[in-house]
């Protein structure tokens, strides 16, 4: 997926995070970075977006994907790792708010070169600085070597680390989403937070219309779906690469966890996943 410029959906998903912080008030995920980032024409439409109840759903899951990797790392980090790659980091802003900056937490951000120039104009336009422990990390993911690239920057290969890979998966070519998975597990002692989605055959017939319409949009703006996964077959390619923790929450699993406790009951069900694999047992 090489784009000739920045990002849609990264805009639609800062966007989505950004309204989180007001309409919502900020009741999965805080950042107080995330409305600052967006444009102020992004902005305006976020928020009218987000004036529609129908919005709710997808606006919370991009709220709880974030808080979920966070909360994850944050594990990770108590445990001594010292190195963080954010890929296809979009508008994400752990990097500013890096919490454990005093701890020696170097945060990589990999993305394709053009979203990546203007995320940095746009920390620019809003006066965040950017911090010294943040590094740039420009990366075509279907053309570039990834380990190469991560090695120039000054990654560790050779000490743990943790990934963070979220909205990317179904934009890139099978084999693309996959070497990346390997790529992670040959790193020692590492973990990885992604997110998919379901093929839409995996949905109920009721909901599939909806689901159509939401590919038909996307590739209209020129970034198509290209690889969605089913669960099992997800879990069993992290498992023949060497994966030996596998926790994988369903859109219910998610609610549960993230939305209140008028969920609690909510298991499973067919949409969005969030993934949290790691090289070793927790």
């Amino acid at each position: 997926m090489r784009l000739p410029g920045p990002s849609k959906t990264a805009r639609g998903a800062a966007g989505y995070r950004a309204a989180h912080q007001t309409i919502d008030g900020a009741t999965v995920f805080r950042d107080p970075f995330a409305r600052l980032i967006l444009e102020p024409e992004a902005l305006a439409e976020a928020d009218e977006r987000a004036s529609d109840p129908a919005s709710r759903g997808m606006r919370l899951f991009m709220a709880a994907r974030s808080r979920f990797a966070e909360d994850c790392l944050a594990a990770a980090v108590a445990e001594g790792l010292r190195q963080v790659v954010v890929l296809g980091a979009g508008l994400d802003t752990f990097g500013l708010r890096n919490p454990y900056r005093e701890l020696g937490l170097t945060v990589f951000e990999v993305d394709q070169p053009p979203t990546q120039a203007w995320k940095r104009a746009r920390l620019s336009a809003a006066k965040l600085r950017e911090p010294s422990e943040l590094v740039w990390v420009p990366v075509d993911f279907e053309t570039d070597d990834l380990a190469d690239r991560l090695r120039e920057a000054g990654f560790r290969a050779d000490q743990p680390a943790f990934y963070i890979w979220l909205g990317v998966t179904p934009y890139l070519e099978r084999d693309t989403v996959l070497s990346l998975l390997q790529l992670v597990a040959r790193t020692p002692d590492a973990s990885i937070v992604f997110d998919y989605s379901e093929p839409l055959d995996n949905y109920p017939p009721e909901r599939r219309p909806a689901m159509a319409a939401m590919a038909e949009r996307v590739a209209r703006a020129g970034e198509p779906w290209i690889t969605l996964l089913d669960p099992h077959e997800i879990r069993a390619a992290l498992a023949a690469m060497g994966y030996a923790g596998i926790e994988d929450l369903g859109p219910g699993d998610v609610a549960a966890r993230y939305y209140g406790p008028e969920h609690a009951q909510s298991r499973g069900g067919t949409g969005p996943h969030l993934v949290h694999a790691r090289m070793r047992p927790a």
